[in-house]
């Protein structure tokens, strides 16, 4: 017998199918605010402690509290959360409290402050004069305030770069389903941080006040879209101090080539984090109507490998890094234990220019972390 239902009604039926599949191969609880409590800390040699800025367009369920909903803000919230990483951590990993926040075995808030917009910038200044760094984390979608936040600590605490590390938390539903509301979520979020990059910039002068933008997934749309918006109004003097990375962005890639249209060759190229295999990012697809997501393009494409040196990108793919997650969505998270030795050796090869690469995961503790795509390399014009 004939299959008569039209092929999209197949394709989306395929999405949904495999996104209950991504949905019951996660964890079955999802961290409430409960992990937020603050914990008394261990002693300094025990366990390591980062300090998390927060900027987030949440909605605060109580004014004097650093525990927030998923509802629009009308103005940003600012917090500064310290968070232990537990003497066992194992790379990669974020090791959830099983109830009250145990920093002997469990990642946990040790202190905590509620800042307005003054004293976010007080703050950030006096970290800026220990490390001229800054990194703004923003999440993607499917994430709460607690695992965004989580998940910023375990990747500060497993990079060991010294900065500022800021997270901009957008008001995702923290569900799987919720990916059209995510998708109006984060486009109201644009402006405001558009804004928090106009206020990390203030008071740098040339040269000074590097600050790495790290997008992940839908959240790597926002980064762009709010770029976008600094270049339409003529910020050039913010995007001089910016370092933007891409990771599995969740953009169409006609909508990617208009953005960059706009936006025109950053000072630092923008580094994008690709991989075929992203299944997050095929049901994206099927559900956008799109043809291509920017985070599985093919650095093999000579079409590709042109159009990245054309818009000054530099993608690299990590398909080589093995998946730990069903999705295949979360490479980053493995790739940011490798960042120090990364980005000394790429600084040593001159590889931070555009073009298409291939990160060779079995050379990178022992020679140049990128093998070149052929012909991909050269200088745009």
């Amino acid at each position: 017998m004939l299959n008569t239902k039209p092929a999209a009604g197949r394709h989306l039926w395929r999405a949904l199918v495999v996104l209950l599949t991504l949905n019951l191969a996660a964890c079955a609880s999802r961290p409430g605010p409960e992990v937020l409590q603050t914990v008394q800390a261990l002693p300094a040699a025990s366990a390591k402690q980062v300090k998390v800025y927060a900027v987030t367009t949440r909605s605060r369920v109580t004014p004097d509290t650093n525990v927030y909903d998923n509802g629009k803000s009308i103005a940003s919230n600012y917090a500064e959360l310290t968070v232990s990483i537990p003497p066992g951590h194992k790379p990669s990993q974020i090791e959830w409290p099983e109830k009250k926040p145990d920093p002997e075995k469990s990642f946990a808030v040790v202190g905590q402050s509620v800042l307005d917009q003054s004293q976010f910038i007080a703050g950030i200044g006096a970290e800026r004069k220990a490390s001229q760094k800054i990194g703004v984390f923003v999440h993607g979608y499917n994430n709460n305030f607690q695992e965004a936040l989580f998940r910023l600590a375990q990747l500060s605490a497993d990079s060991d770069v010294v900065g500022a590390p800021i997270l901009f938390s957008w008001p995702s539903q923290g569900a799987l389903s919720g990916y059209v509301a995510d998708k109006e979520a984060v486009t109201y979020s644009r402006d405001y941080l558009a804004s928090l990059l106009m206020d990390l910039t203030k008071g740098t002068g040339k040269g000074t006040g590097e600050i790495y933008v790290f997008g992940h997934s839908m959240g790597g749309w926002l980064v762009v879209e709010a770029i976008r918006q600094l270049k339409l109004q003529g910020r050039d003097d913010v995007l001089a101090h910016l370092n933007i990375v891409l990771a599995a962005p969740d953009i169409d890639s006609d909508v990617f080539g208009a953005q960059m249209r706009v936006i025109g060759k950053l000072p630092h190229p923008m580094t994008v984090l690709v991989s075929g295999d992203d299944r997050a990012l095929a049901v994206s697809k099927v559900l956008s109507y799109s043809t291509q997501r920017v985070g599985t393009l093919n650095v093999n494409d000579p079409l590709v490998q042109q159009a990245a040196i054309d818009a000054g990108v530099q993608l690299v793919d990590i398909s080589t890094i093995e998946a730990t997650d069903s999705a295949k969505h979360n490479r980053f998270v493995d790739a940011a234990a490798l960042y120090p030795a990364l980005t000394a050796r790429s600084e040593r090869n001159g590889l931070g220019q555009a073009g298409a690469f291939v990160f060779d995961a079995a050379a990178a503790t022992v020679s140049s972390p990128f093998r070149l795509v052929s012909g991909a390399l050269k200088q745009g014009q």
